[in-house]
């Protein structure tokens, strides 16, 4: 039976390979707005003129998430669906997939789909379509992929490390006094999310060595062990990215370390020289 690993862009690989028999991978987009331009994040999409764009206009730009339709568009396309959204807590992607389910399943009821709240962004949503590709290609079955997709969910890790927080403060992710003072400050702050996948910032100094070692430092008391992969996504700033990727194979020498740009709704929140991590 045909398989589909659905993911909506907030996850920042933009294709999966090599996929396993019988499997396709896709992407259901959000769009960026600024001003009177809509960006669509797909592989497709110029993610430094998107940022330019950003820069040069006054207003507050926003984001919208895939509709029930895109989401349903890719369910009709499968027997069994696997979907992956970002925290259901900072976007209606979720709850734009579980009404496409409702409306798929009335007419194909026979169809398996699941939709992984991933409490969560960007690596999660990568690791989590690595892991069923494989369990896939390994024969495992619906539920079998299911539970081990809630269970990585559940034990995961993500951090945030942030040098410009407009675009979390405009739209609400973020408390926009948080947001002015770190500003201003020219801060670099970071944070994890929350059990309710929102996001918390509990640490904050000046300069990003220092924030790449607490990094270090929070994966240590967070318990990694090397065993997992590690995902690494930047906006711009790839230097970061192998000082970071560095410093974990000199601390846990077995790591495997995927280092990636981030697509076009992260690097709207993460905004120039952040860097998000899963773990």
């Amino acid at each position: 039976m045909a398989w589909m690993i659905v993911s909506d862009s907030s996850c920042d690989i933009r294709e999966l390979r090599p996929l396993s028999p019988g499997v396709q991978f896709s992407l259901v987009p959000f769009k960026v707005r600024i001003g009177q331009r809509e960006y669509v994040d797909l592989a497709t999409l110029n993610i430094p003129q998107m940022m330019q764009a950003m820069t040069d206009y006054n207003g507050a730009s926003t984001t919208a998430c895939p509709s029930p339709e895109e989401w349903a568009e890719r369910f009709l396309q499968a027997d069994q669906v696997i979907a992956l959204t970002i925290s259901s807590n900072l976007s209606g992607s979720y709850n734009a997939a579980v009404a496409a389910r409702a409306m798929v399943l009335e007419e194909y009821p026979d169809k398996q789909i699941f939709i992984l709240d991933t409490l969560s962004c960007s690596g999660a949503l990568a690791s989590a379509a690595l892991l069923a590709n494989r369990l896939i290609g390994e024969g495992a079955g619906f539920e079998e992929v299911c539970t081990a997709l809630r269970e990585q969910s559940e034990a995961g890790h993500i951090l945030f490390a942030l040098a410009s927080f407009d675009n979390l403060a405009k739209n609400g992710r973020v408390s926009k006094v948080v947001g002015f003072i770190a500003g201003r400050l020219n801060m670099r702050v970071l944070g994890k999310r929350t059990p309710d996948g929102k996001i918390d910032f509990f640490y904050k100094t000046r300069g990003e060595a220092r924030v790449l070692a607490r990094i270090l430092e929070q994966m240590d008391r967070d318990g990694f062990d090397g065993s997992l992969p590690v995902q690494i996504a930047h906006c711009d700033n790839a230097a970061a990215a192998g000082m970071l990727e560095h410093g974990i194979h000199a601390k846990w020498p077995q790591a495997r370390v995927l280092i990636h740009p981030c697509g076009g709704l992260c690097s709207f929140y993460a905004q120039d020289q952040g860097i998000i991590l899963t773990y």
